[in-house]
């Protein structure tokens, strides 16, 4: 099987709101909720994949002729590259009746692992959600990082021990899902979070606790203050509050803030490509989360399409570090890059 073939399988059981489109930029679903599209107008998808292709790689070849080491280390664990498969909830919804929450965590999970790199798993309303990812996450070995909503604290305790029990090596926290209208319906409440609460939970974790859904400087010292070992540069994909900026847009201003710190900075939204991920390590991220085109890739190829997929990118990577003389993740510097 090819990535083509995969993208062309895709379109026959995606559902009715995903397109499958060739390059995923936001523009064929556009405000189309449900569907993997954007709130509002829906134009913040769009811009998070426009900002990554206005930046520009500095090509120089007069280096060491060498294959580049694309691992990445985080939290104890050595990756194969650094990315990460991002959290998806309420697939069947969104994407078709192919895969539901359960089946879909369960086969994104073992297939990272099996390809080097972690799946973050996604939460639902549903509890067998959780429930099953954990169990997904103890035959992987912990190989994997379950996101949870920001639900009220005794349903997160209960969320997180499971997790926890099932040995992962992180949990993450999709911080601006408080703006998705189902959470704001709930006894007790759930949504945002003091600083002092996102303190109690990272406390819970027990684990390095990840905080997704951070978009500025304030934001970010919030979140390390809180005890978060990483943070997501991300605006939920542009789901959550349209007229965002672009992740791409505010990444560098957040990395130099937490640059010293113990803090480890992931971005996600728009980038497609290795050398997208190229541009965002450049730019301070320690590593790069993909979203929609990991979806994709598993209802159009199950385990074998996200495979294609992570040596897609990974092919770009290297070839992107070989073309701008980085040997090393280490090497990749903001000068190789033009802003």
């Amino acid at each position: 099987m090819t990535y083509q073939e995969v993208l062309e399988n895709a379109r026959g059981c995606i559902g009715a709101y995903c397109k499958a489109c060739p390059v995923c930029n936001g523009r064929a679903c556009k405000n189309q909720i449900p569907g993997p599209g954007a709130k509002g107008m829906g134009d913040t998808a769009a811009r998070n994949f426009d900002k990554w292709q206005e930046i520009r790689v500095n090509m120089d070849t007069i280096c060491e002729n060498r294959m580049p080491d694309t691992s990445l280390a985080l939290f104890g664990k050595t990756f194969r590259y650094p990315f990460f498969a991002g959290p998806v909830g309420a697939v069947n919804l969104h994407y078709g009746e192919k895969y539901d929450d359960l089946s879909y965590n369960d086969l994104m999970l073992k297939s990272c692992a099996e390809n080097g790199i972690a799946a973050f798993a996604g939460d639902g309303t549903n509890p067998e959600v959780v429930r099953q990812a954990a169990k997904a996450l103890a035959e992987v070995k912990g190989q994997g990082i379950p996101t949870i909503k920001p639900w009220n604290m005794e349903t997160i305790r209960e969320k997180m021990q499971l997790c926890k029990e099932a040995g992962c090596f992180a949990l993450a926290m999709d911080i601006d899902a408080a703006g998705l209208p189902f959470l704001k319906n709930l006894t007790p409440p759930a949504g945002s979070k003091s600083v002092e609460e996102l303190k109690e939970i990272a406390g819970m974790a027990g684990v390095p606790f990840i905080v997704k859904g951070i978009m500025s400087v304030k934001g970010a010292l919030k979140a390390k203050e809180a005890g978060a070992a990483a943070i997501v540069v991300s605006n939920h994909g542009g789901r959550v509050l349209d007229q965002c900026p672009a992740t791409a847009e505010v990444l560098v201003e957040i990395a130099d803030a937490l640059k010293g710190s113990l803090v480890k900075v992931l971005v996600d939204g728009g980038l497609r490509n290795g050398t997208d991920i190229f541009k965002a390590l450049a730019m301070g991220a320690d590593g790069v989360l993909i979203c929609r085109p990991f979806v994709t890739a598993l209802y159009g190829g199950g385990a074998e399409g996200v495979g294609l997929y992570i040596e897609k990118l990974a092919g770009e990577l290297r070839d992107t570090m070989s073309m701008c003389g980085a040997g090393s993740l280490a090497e990749i510097t903001r000068d190789m890059i033009r802003l």
